[in-house]
Order: structure tokens, then C-alpha cells, then sequence
């Protein structure tokens, strides 16, 4: 799924230094297939040229309600398929929450069908002052979706709330708008990403080489389709997506058990990624043990089984999707085995030995095997693309509306 490809993005550039960030984000979404249109305000030209936009778009940027022999105000919000502004300075906020439309820009995002991503930017007085405040309110209530702003230096070399987010995520946020219309909209999405470290002593650990990027990538997917998502996230080194706001960090199989526990009652999908320690240490050692101690074995106990307990905590038309990590001749058999034990609607297989299916590299190569047995081998994937599989085959699992 590409959701980008031939889709109309409506960017709207306000008077705000902020405005160098979005000829990256007009690019990318170039780059990913999408029509790119700019309305530039007058001021927003101060700070960045109609020239360089063009150059980034392919396409003539518009500032004015009187060019001839160009969309109108009326057909250019109809004409787009997602409608971003950023920056979005404290006026254009006030402007578009008052109704007023005295320019190209706020005349469109009135007339405009759907509603807007808006990104503030502004100093933090400005932007904590209780009309601001008001204002970032009432647009919510009206459907818009306010990004940010992040805290962070701002132009006049102040620190605080007000500096514009990035563009990954405002395209994340543009991807997501445009596959809004989906079976996953508001679906309540739980997925373990990353490695369990079970304790040995205070430094070392059991643990694997699991990233976290193939759960990241599922939950990013997910959230993209408009579901509420709760990332559980172990200690691998991959980034956390930006755009996910519920997010828990566990470090141990007890505490991956426990949040995927709290968050299983009401989930409507379940997907557990995450390499998840089969045995721990009996006996950690609440100190570092020296080398001259003489540390030749460790006793185990095994760990809690994580994707069991949440099975029998969700609910019967919860969707559960599990990953096995198998290799040689009996891999199919085995994940065929987990999936029955498990309780899960389907199961991912994953032979790290395959070329390009090992862990911490952006690839992945799976079999998708289902309750009757079926086994679909998927080539050769990024693991975003991997992402979108699983969920297009999940989707036949969620219950119809």
C-alpha cells in the first residue's frame, strides 16, 4: 500500500521562519508519489521564496485571489486530498478559528471540504497566551488536527514551546489523513516491539539481537490507518515513530507481560513482535558479579508466555497476529504449532538465517500461515511493506461494522 501515490497534499506556508522546514516536507511528499500544491501567504514569502517552492513541486505556487487562469479558492480546497499549514503562525490559528478569510490561503481552508493538519509555530509567549490557547481549542473541536508544536530553540534564540515539528512527522500525519477511510479507524491496536533483557546481575544480561524495527513498523502502519495504537516497546535500539503517543518502555519479559495485560482487555488487534526471553537468570545478582568469581553457568526458569496470557485476556473477536523465529526443516511445522498454542488468527514466520531477514536491518522475508494451515512465503520486503501485508491480511479478521 502506498498511500501517497497520485494523492493532492495542500500545503499552506504562513509567515513564520519555520517555513525553511516545509520545502523538506513538500519534497518528500514528492518524492513518495504525491501532488504537491503551495499557497503562500504574504508574509510567508518573506521568508521563503515562490521560486524554491515551485522548484521543489513542479507546480506554480499561488498567493493571490486574483491570478488568472488558476483554481479558485472553492475548487482548490475540493481539489485536495489532504490539506497541511505550516507553519501555522498565531494569526492564521486565529484567523481560521474566527471564520475570517481575507486572503488566498484562509479563504480556502474555509471553503475547503475536510479539515486541516496544522503545525504552530510560534514563541512561547505567543503561543501560551490564553487567545492562542482558545483558538488551538476551538480548531480541535472543529475537527482539525493540531501537530506540535515541539519544544525546543526557537528564532530569537529563546528555549520553549512553540518551534515547528519536524516533517517526518507532519508526513506521517499527511499519510495517515489519507488513509483515514479504512476498517482499522479507531480500532484499538496493541503491538510488542524489541528485545526482553533478563537480568544476570547490575551490568550484564540475557537478551537477543531484536531492534524493535518490524514492530515499530506494524504499529506506525497501523496508526497511519487511523487505529488507536499502544506501542510496548523493549530495549532495542531503533527509533521510536514520532508520531505514536502511547508508547511504553519495558525493559524484562514481567514487565512486557504486564502492560501487554493492561492493554489487552479492550484491544481489538493484537501483534506480538517482540523477541520475547524463552528463560531468565533464577537467581540475579543484585550486584556486579567479578570475573574472578568464576562465572561458568547461570541457572534459567522460564519466562511468563506473553502472547498466551494476553490471548485468554482478549476478547474472543480480538485479531491476534504472532511472529516465530524459526530455522531449518521444521520451522513451517513449528510456527504452525505456536499459532495453535497461542490462540492467534495468523502467524508470521521469520528464519533470520535468510539473506536480508536478520535482525537490525531495514528488510524482512515471511510466511504468513493462517489457522487452516495455508502458507503464503512473501518475497523479499522492506519491513514497512512487510507492515502493510500483515495488516491487509489481519483486516479480514476484524469484526464487520
Amino acid at each position: 500500500m502506498r498511500p501517497f501515490d497520485a494523492r493532492r497534499v495542500l500545503i499552506g506556508v504562513a509567515g513564520g521562519i519555520a517555513a525553511y522546514k516545509t520545502v523538506e516536507l513538500a519534497r518528500r511528499l514528492r518524492q513518495k508519489g504525491a501532488e504537491v500544491q503551495i499557497i503562500l501567504t504574504e508574509n510567508g514569502a518573506r521568508f521563503v521564496g515562490p521560486t524554491t517552492f515551485e522548484a521543489v513541486t513542479a507546480r506554480p505556487v499561488r498567493q493571490s485571489m486574483w491570478e488568472k487562469n488558476a483554481l479558485d479558492h472553492i475548487a482548490l480546497g475540493a481539489w485536495a486530498d489532504a490539506i497541511v499549514v505550516a507553519p501555522a503562525t498565531a494569526n492564521l490559528l486565529a484567523k481560521l478559528a474566527n471564520g475570517l478569510a481575507n486572503d488566498m490561503l484562509s479563504s480556502t481552508l474555509l471553503a475547503a471540504p475536510r479539515r486541516s493538519i496544522l503545525a504552530p509555530a510560534m514563541n512561547t509567549r505567543m503561543y501560551e497566551h490564553p487567545a492562542t490557547q482558545r483558538n488551538l481549542e476551538r480548531l480541535r473541536e472543529d475537527g482539525h488536527v493540531i501537530v506540535g508544536p515541539a519544544y525546543g530553540e526557537l528564532a530569537e534564540g529563546e528555549e520553549g514551546w512553540g518551534r515547528m515539528v519536524e516533517p517526518e512527522m507532519l508526513l506521517a500525519h499527511v499519510g495517515r489523513a489519507l488513509e483515514w477511510k479504512t476498517r482499522w479507524r479507531d480500532k484499538k491496536v496493541v503491538v510488542t516491539a524489541g528485545p526482553t533483557w533478563e537480568p544476570v546481575d547490575t551490568v550484564r544480561f540475557l537478551g537477543n539481537r531484536s531492534s524493535g524495527r518490524m514492530g515499530q513498523a506494524i504499529a506506525a502502519a497501523a496508526w497511519r490507518r487511523g487505529a488507536d495504537v499502544v506501542l510496548i516497546n523493549g530495549p532495542g535500539h531503533a527509533a521510536t515513530p514520532p508520531e505514536l503517543d502511547n508508547v511504553h518502555l519495558v525493559e524484562s519479559t514481567e514487565q512486557m507481560a504486564e502492560a501487554v495485560n493492561e492493554s489487552a482487555a479492550d484491544a481489538d488487534a493484537i501483534f506480538m513482535v517482540a523477541a520475547v526471553a524463552d528463560y531468565r537468570p533464577a537467581r540475579p545478582e543484585d550486584r556486579k558479579i567479578r570475573r574472578s568469581e568464576g562465572l561458568t553457568s547461570i541457572e534459567v526458569e522460564p519466562t511468563a508466555d506473553v502472547m498466551a496470557a494476553a490471548a485468554k485476556r482478549a476478547r474472543a473477536e480480538c485479531v491476534k497476529v504472532a511472529f516465530a523465529v524459526e530455522s531449518g526443516e521444521d520451522a513451517v511445522e513449528s510456527a504452525k504449532r505456536k499459532l495453535r498454542e497461542k490462540g492467534a488468527h495468523l502467524v508470521a514466520l521469520n528464519d533470520p538465517s535468510q539473506p536480508g531477514a536478520a535482525f537490525d536491518v531495514d528488510t524482512n522475508r515471511v510466511s504468513i500461515i493462517d489457522a487452516q494451515g495455508g502458507v503464503e512465503e512473501l518475497p523479499l520486503l522492506l519491513k514497512t511493506e512487510v507492515a502493510d501485508e500483515l495488516l491487509d491480511r489481519a483486516e479480514g479478521f476484524l469484526p464487520g461494522d
